[in-house]
Order: structure tokens, then sequence, then C-alpha cells
């Protein structure tokens, strides 16, 4: 499908972004997600919601398709390093999936010191932080370069605003034990090393992302929630990285960086009460490039397969 078809079916799809579900079963709602109860499993529907700065900021057409169907697709490919919650997908932006506890901690693995919130790494390094997490960061780190070394970085899951924690905290909180750490975190680092190549594969670097993981009714350890979709993860154009890097110019991404930059250059996303609304051309962009990863990463035409 040509760009002017693919932007026309977006533009089209704009008065009917999918921002609230219904389902039968006790709804929970979540940032992007709706989540219904069905006693024996649950019923994940993904919304067309986009979420930035503690905040709701906008709709984008397709995104929740995109979400859902791209994380089943990487569900799939990761089995071989931990097992997942997936049931069944009985519809294009729902997943069906096992019950289970899920640990209140996010797993999120780096490779590059990005990022424009006021949490990103690279705004807390410009003021001045330098000891993360047992990793030191060096002096004289230049805005999305590569760090010396992968790092997890895990944070609480709160439902305003997450904050940094350390796998001490962790396990002395009583989030996980110790040996529950080690495995996920090890698990993490894996999935991240696989989707770095497949990512690199398809000449797209996979910069950061975020992992959950729970225990089944069998008290197994496993990967819930999404895996390496544009919200959960930043994708930059390997071609076109180390010429912008040397320019200082912002990578080409295929995530939510492109709507977080745009707020940030024309508002105070944390402070401002009321937010300036998204301008048409930037929704459009976004779901551009939603739908552009996907087909990146699956090798699959996006409409061809609704």
């Amino acid at each position: 499908m040509n760009i002017e078809t693919i932007e026309q079916r977006i533009q089209q799809q704009i008065p009917h972004c999918i921002t609230t579900t219904k389902h039968q079963g006790k709804k929970y709602v979540g940032k992007v997600r709706d989540t219904y109860d069905l006693g024996k499993q649950l019923a994940i529907m993904t919304t067309d919601r986009l979420s930035a700065f503690d905040r709701q900021l906008t709709a984008i057409p397709f995104k929740g398709e995109v979400l859902n169907r791209l994380s089943a697709w990487w569900f799939q490919q990761t089995q071989h390093i931990i097992a997942n919650h997936v049931i069944d997908l009985p519809k294009s932006n729902t997943m069906n999936v096992k019950k289970c506890h899920v640990f209140p901690v996010e797993f999120v693995v780096r490779n590059y010191i990005t990022g424009t919130t006021n949490t990103a790494l690279w705004t807390l390094y410009k003021e001045g932080l330098r000891e993360v997490n047992g990793y030191t960061l060096p002096e004289g780190l230049q805005k999305n370069q590569i760090l010396p070394q992968i790092m997890i970085t895990p944070t609480t899951k709160d439902k305003d605003h997450d904050r940094p924690i350390t796998a001490t905290e962790i396990i002395a909180e009583g989030r996980m034990t110790a040996a529950e750490w080690q495995q996920t975190s090890q698990a993490a680092l894996a999935l991240f090393a696989f989707g770095q190549q497949q990512a690199d594969k398809n000449g797209v670097i996979l910069v950061d992302t975020k992992y959950e993981f729970g225990k089944d009714a069998n008290d197994n350890i496993i990967l819930v929630d999404e895996i390496h979709t544009p919200d959960s993860s930043r994708y930059w154009l390997k071609a076109s990285y180390h010429q912008r890097l040397v320019q200082q110019q912002e990578p080409e991404n295929f995530d939510k960086e492109i709507i977080r930059l745009w707020y940030r250059q024309h508002c105070d996303p944390y402070n401002d009460k009321t937010l300036p609304a998204a301008p048409e051309e930037l929704i459009i962009k976004v779901a551009k490039s939603y739908i552009q990863i996907f087909e990146i990463l699956t090798q699959t035409d996006f409409f061809k397969e609704t």
C-alpha cells in the first residue's frame, strides 16, 4: 500500500479512534489498556489512547491494533526465552491472557542515553546524575549516545507516577525475592538481546524498552503486559543514526518520542493545566510511524493482515 493511501486510511480513522472499550466482566482502566476480568482469564483491550508526561495527550488511529498485534508477534518469537501470558487474540486490538500475580516492578532496559521526560536518563544526567542502580556513568556523554554497557534501571508500578528503585530495595520491600529478581533480570537481558538482533536485521535499533513479569497459577514466572512495542520501546533508524548523532540531531524514530518532543517544544507538559491539542498532521505522522515499525519488524503488510 502506498504512502498516500496509508495517510488516507489514517485520516479517515481519526474520528473513530478507540478511546473506550466495552466487554463483559469487571473493568479496570489503565493509561492505554482496558482490562476485563472474565473469571478464569482476562481480556485486555488496547485502545488508541496515547499517554506521556503522566497524562493522556491524544488518540492515534490504529495504535491499539499495532500494539496488540505487535506484542502478540513478539510473544510468539520469544517463547524460547520465557513463557508468556497469551491465550489468544479474539480481535485485532484484544488479547485474552492468563490471570497471574504481576510483580509491582517494571524492568527498564537501556542501551543508549536519551529521553525528554523529567525522569529520562538524559534529563537526569544533564542535572548531574552519575550513579544509576549500581552503574557509574562517565563524564562527557552526548544525548542519544550508546552507553558503556546495557543497563537495567527498574521502576515501581504506581498508579500515577513510577519511581526509580534498586534491586536491593525491590527485595527489601518484598516486591520480589532475590531468586525472582535474578530470574527475571536475566530474562529481561535475554529478551532485549534477542529484540536488538531482530531489529538490527531489519535496519532499526532497539534503543531501550520495558518488561513486566508475573507468576501464573502454577507459580511459573512468565512475561506479561506487552513486549517491544513503540509504546514500551524506542526504535531508531539505523542507516541515519550515526550521521544525525554527529550533527546533534534527533534520530529518525518510530515511537511516541515524536509526540513527546512536539509537546516539549510547545508547552510545559508537566505543569500546564491545559495542553494544546496535537495537530492532525502530527497525529498522522505518529500513526504512520507506528504502522511502519510494525511492518519493518514483522515484514508483513499491516492492512493486508486486517
